[in-house]
């Protein structure tokens, strides 16, 4: 993540490209083979909702997730569309960061004892969403934070 001054623009297209193109041609392509009343769930994340510095590109691409969500409620209605924007959740995910494993674990504590709930999120927390708004039958173009409160302080 860069200052905006330093955003590398091919970069920031590639980031867009991975995660909203990608999202809309899987919708576009799977939309088709979903029976009615059936669900999609996109993911999104917190950094769309409360950016940080140097955030620039991350916050726009999952902001823009989330307008694609309510979009595509309406587009694609009566098939349900929704999001789940996880905060920080304890995945391999992490593994990518330029960090060691006890940096990494230091990190988690530090965000844990930030949020309301006293820690960051574990897979089966965000799972537990997509299985919520797949089986919720009255819910489309709503996007589900899971985050521990962390939009909150």
């Amino acid at each position: 993540m860069n200052a905006l001054a330093d955003t590398d623009l091919k970069q920031a297209r590639h980031a867009f490209e991975l995660r909203y193109w990608s999202a809309l041609a899987a919708v576009k392509y799977g939309s088709p083979h979903i029976r009615k009343g059936g669900s999609i769930v996109l993911t999104t994340g917190v950094a769309g909702r409360r950016p940080h510095k140097r955030w620039v590109v991350v916050a726009g691409v999952l902001g823009a997730i989330e307008s694609l969500t309510r979009a595509l409620a309406i587009e694609l209605a009566p098939i349900r569309v929704n999001a789940v924007c996880p905060g920080v959740v304890r995945t391999n995910l992490w593994q990518n960061m330029n960090m060691s494993s006890s940096e990494r674990e230091q990190f988690f504590e530090s965000v844990g004892k930030s949020l309301p709930v006293g820690r960051v999120g574990e897979a089966h927390d965000i799972a537990r969403t997509y299985l919520f708004l797949m089986k919720e039958g009255f819910a489309t173009g709503q996007t589900v934070v899971v985050d521990g409160g962390a939009v909150l302080v």
